[in-house]
């Protein structure tokens, strides 16, 4: 994400960080379903319409980088340098925002995800949503359709590496051995 620049961003952002940091201690503490959006208001010392106003919803809060992470995956295909192929840029992000998501103090955060249906719910719409951006930048950038099925196919991919290796004993050879396998069937199957 952008880094705000003036005062007003700059106040907004704090603000959002605040709620967000104080929701996902209060969850940690007092488990997920036992603490309500009243109470992290109250503790953040914010209004309810405010804390509505950076989060649409209590699972939001959980995932409150979500919007950062999208853009990331996005941008690894859309920055990349002009010679630099697409499933390399699209490993490096992954492997990025898995190291970010499995290190140390993450492991709680992804129990109290586990234990709770409407954040396991959150989550997996939050990676359809995901998919659904990389694949059409990916198709944006082939100069396709934005529904052709083989952009599709490697944003889903992508997406569910990060997925999968989060949860492995090793993510980052998780990561590693489940790239081999998204650029064997890129190369097999890529649009030309």
């Amino acid at each position: 994400m952008t880094v705000p620049t003036g005062r007003r961003e700059r106040k907004k952002a704090a603000t959002r960080q605040k709620i967000a940091d104080t929701a996902l201690r209060l969850f940690l503490e007092r488990g997920y379903d036992a603490v309500g959006i009243r109470d992290v208001a109250a503790e953040a010392d914010v209004a309810v319409t405010t804390l509505f106003s950076h989060f649409a919803s209590k699972e939001a809060l959980v995932f409150e980088q979500d919007a950062g992470f999208e853009q990331r995956l996005t941008q690894a295909v859309t920055g990349r340098a002009a010679d630099e192929p697409l499933v390399p840029a699209l490993r490096r992000e992954v492997l990025a925002l898995v190291r970010h998501c499995t290190a140390d103090g993450a492991a709680p955060i992804w129990r109290m995800i586990d234990s709770s249906p409407s954040l396991r719910e959150y989550e997996e719409s939050m990676r359809l949503r995901h998919a659904d951006s990389l694949g059409r930048a990916v198709a944006a950038d082939l100069g396709l359709p934005e529904d052709a099925t083989a952009c599709r196919t490697i944003a889903r991919f992508a997406i569910d590496a990060y997925a999968l290796a989060r949860e492995a004993a090793d993510p980052e050879a998780a990561v590693d051995e489940i790239f081999r396998m998204i650029e064997a069937a890129w190369e097999a199957g890529r649009p030309s």
